[in-house]
């Protein structure tokens, strides 16, 4: 019990004299607990709603009034055609489309009574069954109480329902594409970072930094095999899921493996950083479990961007997976072309150069 109670004052006398333990213990868990509740909800709100009312009958005035006044859905503005809503849901635009056909309030009471179309952005199958079920039951409503106003019982099939890019809802097309950005994510910023905390901890680092190895050359040569193993890790990857899920890119391959390298020449590079100011495995492996926590929970890997609070929409713009995340479900599921995707691209540059610069300057060779 002696020997106990001293190694215990020995560990808690070392993480008290630890600059920066003491720091994460306290903050890690309050930034968790106060943000995360906030933002990583399964509820689906702010569902973009874009109506084609081509009967503007007073019914059709109705609709639209109880579907802006419901909390889950954003109405959309200045859509007068279908064709408009469709190049809309297709760039993400909005989530779901109603369509209301020309004389529906008059036919209503009719034997064949036309039906409402509604068609729903089904790249992200929770949000889209989910809108779809909310628009559905809004709309439900507004129909049973104009028909008990005129004492007629309201069919069921009034409402027909299409999900696009993903007609099944299947779960596993939205779940594939972000296993394979969080193997990346394990990958190329783990173990770049611990491959160098590894050579501080060994003393073989030293050895570099007497030699005339420049700073550019030393990150290039810590960052060149994970960019290499990342490339090869998406390629299985792939592979897996279209020989046992059947799934396989709607759009080109090459637009994968673009943006693949873009974001793992920018991610490795961000863990390099991180790991040239850690002192040993523990810190930085503290801290590239917080960023990748932040990254998974608030990019839209997990939960919809649109569902999170305006503040939480906003902050995603600093996050380097959520522009992955929108390529390559875009691509997969979609088809989705380069020239389309063209400012994700910009913005995956943009990171990748900002954070190998990053690792470039971080890294202090001494002499």
């Amino acid at each position: 019990m002696r020997q106990l109670a001293i190694l215990l004052k020995k560990e808690f006398t070392q993480i008290r004299r630890n600059p920066f333990l003491p720091r994460l213990i306290l903050v890690f868990p309050i930034m968790i607990m106060l943000v995360l509740p906030w933002v990583t909800t399964m509820d689906v709100r702010n569902v973009a709603v874009a109506i084609v009312d081509e009967d503007h009958s007073q019914l059709s005035q109705r609709i639209t009034s109880d579907i802006a006044a419901a909390e889950y859905f954003k109405l959309t503005d200045g859509v007068y055609s279908y064709d408009q809503a469709l190049l809309l849901l297709e760039d993400c635009k909005i989530d779901v489309i109603l369509s209301i056909p020309r004389n529906f309030e008059h036919d209503l009471s009719s034997v064949s009574p036309q039906r409402l179309s509604i068609a729903a952005n089904a790249v992200n199958a929770t949000k889209g069954s989910l809108g779809s079920q909310y628009l559905v039951q809004t709309i439900a409503i507004t129909l049973s109480r104009q028909l008990a106003e005129q004492g007629v019982e309201a069919p069921s099939d009034l409402i027909v329902v299409q999900n696009r890019y993903n007609e099944t809802l299947n779960y596993r097309h939205l779940m594939i594409p972000a296993l394979m950005i969080m193997l990346l994510i394990l990958i190329c910023g783990f173990l770049s970072a611990i491959n160098i905390v590894i050579e501080k901890e060994n003393g073989t680092i030293e050895q570099i930094n007497v030699s005339p190895v420049g700073r550019l050359t030393f990150t290039l040569a810590k960052l060149i095999p994970y960019w290499l193993i990342g490339l090869l890790v998406i390629s299985i990857a792939m592979l897996v899921a279209r020989l046992v899920y059947g799934l396989s890119p709607a759009g080109s391959l090459w637009v994968i493996y673009l943006a693949t390298i873009l974001f793992i020449v920018g991610f490795s590079g961000f863990g390099v950083a991180i790991a040239n100011k850690s002192d040993n495995i523990q810190q930085t492996m503290f801290v590239m479990f917080f960023f990748v926590i932040i990254f998974m929970l608030l990019s839209g890997l997990l939960t919809p961007i649109s569902s999170m609070p305006d503040w939480a929409q906003k902050f995603t713009i600093i996050l380097p997976p959520r522009y992955y995340i929108e390529i390559m479900r875009a691509v997969y599921l979609k088809g989705t072309t380069f020239v389309e995707l063209w400012p994700n691209f910009a913005a995956l540059t943009i990171f990748a150069v900002v954070f190998n610069l990053l690792a470039a300057v971080t890294y202090r060779k001494q002499s």
